[in-house]
């Protein structure tokens, strides 16, 4: 069920100027902001980029799950320090607070490197570095069993 807020305590004018009801929805608390992202591929690595402006690396965090999955997720609090810093002296008609959040999961394929995967954050761009198993290295890996 979806409610929306009564804002009759404002003036009317703010909230045809401001137009409070439909911003509620998309800036409420827990919004989930999912960044735009591009996946390429070569021959010897997967490469994921995705949209992240104004993160820095600490509010990003990437693993790998029990079940293979890269889980690239976020959260990051809304609210920054000028604003603390303007409480005492600062009127407000309506505040909010939000936490921006999202987590995403991709399956790894068998043929990634999971232990030289890397990631950087750079001019608002996450991006991740998958390497590839050479077939070299899949040679390598291959074993013979002895049969006792």
């Amino acid at each position: 069920m979806l409610a929306t807020r009564n804002n009759n305590w404002m003036p009317a004018l703010f909230n045809e100027f401001l137009n409070w009801d439909n911003w509620s929805n998309n800036l409420s608390e827990g919004t989930h902001a999912m960044p735009k992202m591009n996946v390429s591929e070569s021959d010897k690595d997967y490469k994921v980029e995705m949209c992240v402006p104004g993160l820095k690396k600490e509010d990003l965090n990437i693993s790998i799950d029990a079940n293979n999955n890269l889980v690239i997720e976020m959260v990051k609090n809304t609210e920054s320090s000028n604003e603390e810093a303007n409480k005492e002296t600062r009127k407000y008609l309506r505040r909010e607070f939000s936490t921006m959040q999202f987590k995403q999961m991709f399956s790894l394929p068998e043929n990634i490197k999971k232990e030289q995967i890397s990631a950087k954050v750079e001019h608002g761009i996450l991006t991740i570095d998958l390497p590839k198993i050479t077939e070299e290295e899949k040679k390598a890996l291959a074993q013979t069993i002895e049969i006792k």
